[in-house]
């Protein structure tokens, strides 16, 4: 954390000159199915992982960030990197950066990288930490695939005050020649994306949400639109010469596991305070459009059950935006900050925000308390979202 003052700094120039003396470990990868987007990318890549994993294909995933420990972020050969083997890549990398400048999302990737590079797998999937055009991973010329989940108003600051610009960025990623699969988007960030294919050379898939009635390990109506992506990526590798029946498909998409995604805790100090008759769930959701999800999911899955938020956020976030849709629903938000991030919003400065979209709030010290608070009253939903960290923290204790 010490070599680069900003967290992030969107260029190419310092990972360039690292993977270099690192022997262009991009180079040596398995085939590469390139992921970008704003809402999705992780729950999309989980299913395509399954459906390769049913398959009986050696899968290498890059995901970010972790919840709990870094070494989730880093699965090689369908197991999670050990921490032993993490320590030495980490270790190997800073030796061949030097005291060079270079962020920590950059140096940690050319590690990923590396090792990827160096243990046998039959397919990378390859998740963008942010944006696209100058995302870290976007170094490899010339992937098997690329992926576009649906693309949302997130990352201002870095991406662009409005839909087109942070489209454009992530359209970045494709590349000539090779498929672009690209889930449902809003018409203007469509346009852009194929505006930007066409650029490149490249041809778009556009990606039809799974039909009801197929089954879905991840929940959520928006889970639809993911595995379709997952679904139409795995088509491509079919033809591209990977041996993926219809029946891997199907049963790929009924097994993934993706955390924090209206993932139901069942185990720990949060659901053993609630007790029978509650249901607890938690996402890591934290923008307008994921609001919106989770808000419509809320109506259609528990539309007689009470539900209650508890809600953490980063201050690089726009709370409103992402707390509104839950004011015509939620019966109670309890504001926290989350456990040792320093760019979190204090629970006041949340709950002031709920207040303001119309949600009954009140500031609790810790997630715990919050659903302390809700002991005796009329079982029903607590819903735990707005940050991945917050996510982290609560899974550390509860699963």
């Amino acid at each position: 954390m010490g070599l680069h003052p900003k967290i992030i700094d969107l260029t190419l120039d310092r990972v360039d000159r690292l993977l270099d003396r690192m022997g262009r470990p991009q180079d040596r990868l398995p085939p590469v199915v390139h992921v970008a987007g704003t809402n999705g990318k992780g729950s999309t890549i989980a299913f395509l992982r399954a459906i390769l994993e049913k398959a009986g294909y050696r899968v290498h995933v890059y995901t970010s960030p972790h919840l709990v420990r870094f070494a989730e972020r880093i699965r090689l050969a369908g197991e999670i990197i050990a921490e032993d083997h993490l320590s030495a890549i980490l270790e190997s990398a800073e030796r061949d950066n030097g005291a060079e400048p270079i962020t920590f999302f950059e140096i940690t990737t050319c590690a990923a990288l590396k090792a990827f590079a160096e243990v046998p797998a039959d397919i990378l999937l390859l998740e963008v930490g942010l944006g696209g055009r100058l995302d870290a991973t976007n170094v490899v010329d010339r992937p098997a695939c690329t992926v576009i989940t649906p693309v949302s108003m997130d990352h201002t600051q870095y991406l662009g005050g409005d839909l087109a610009a942070i489209a454009g960025e992530k359209a970045a990623i494709q590349k000539k020649d090779v498929p672009s699969i690209v889930a449902p988007q809003d018409p203007i960030a469509r346009a852009v994306i194929a505006a930007a294919a066409e650029r490149a050379g490249a041809r778009i898939i556009d990606a039809q949400p799974v039909p009801a009635g197929t089954r879905l390990s991840l929940a959520g109506p928006h889970q639809a639109v993911n595995a379709g992506a997952a679904r139409a990526a795995a088509g491509v590798l079919r033809q591209a010469g990977f041996m993926i029946t219809d029946n891997d498909i199907e049963d790929g998409l009924a097994a993934a596991s993706w955390p924090a995604r209206l993932q139901r805790l069942t185990k720990g100090p949060i659901p053993d305070l609630l007790g029978p008759g509650w249901e607890v769930r938690l996402d890591g959701g934290h923008n307008a459009a994921a609001g919106e999800t989770l808000a419509d999911h809320a109506a259609e899955a528990w539309p007689d059950k009470p539900l209650h938020l508890v809600v953490g956020m980063l201050n690089t976030k726009t709370p409103a935006d992402f707390l509104s849709p839950f004011a015509r629903q939620a019966e109670s938000l309890a504001a926290i900050s989350i456990p040792g991030e320093a760019n979190s919003l204090s629970a006041e400065e949340l709950c002031a925000t709920a207040r303001s979209v119309g949600l009954d709030a009140t500031a609790a010290e810790s997630a715990e308390k919050a659903a302390a608070a809700l002991v005796g009253r009329p079982p029903g939903i607590l819903l735990i979202c707005g940050s991945l960290y917050l996510a982290g923290e609560v899974l550390a204790d509860n699963s």
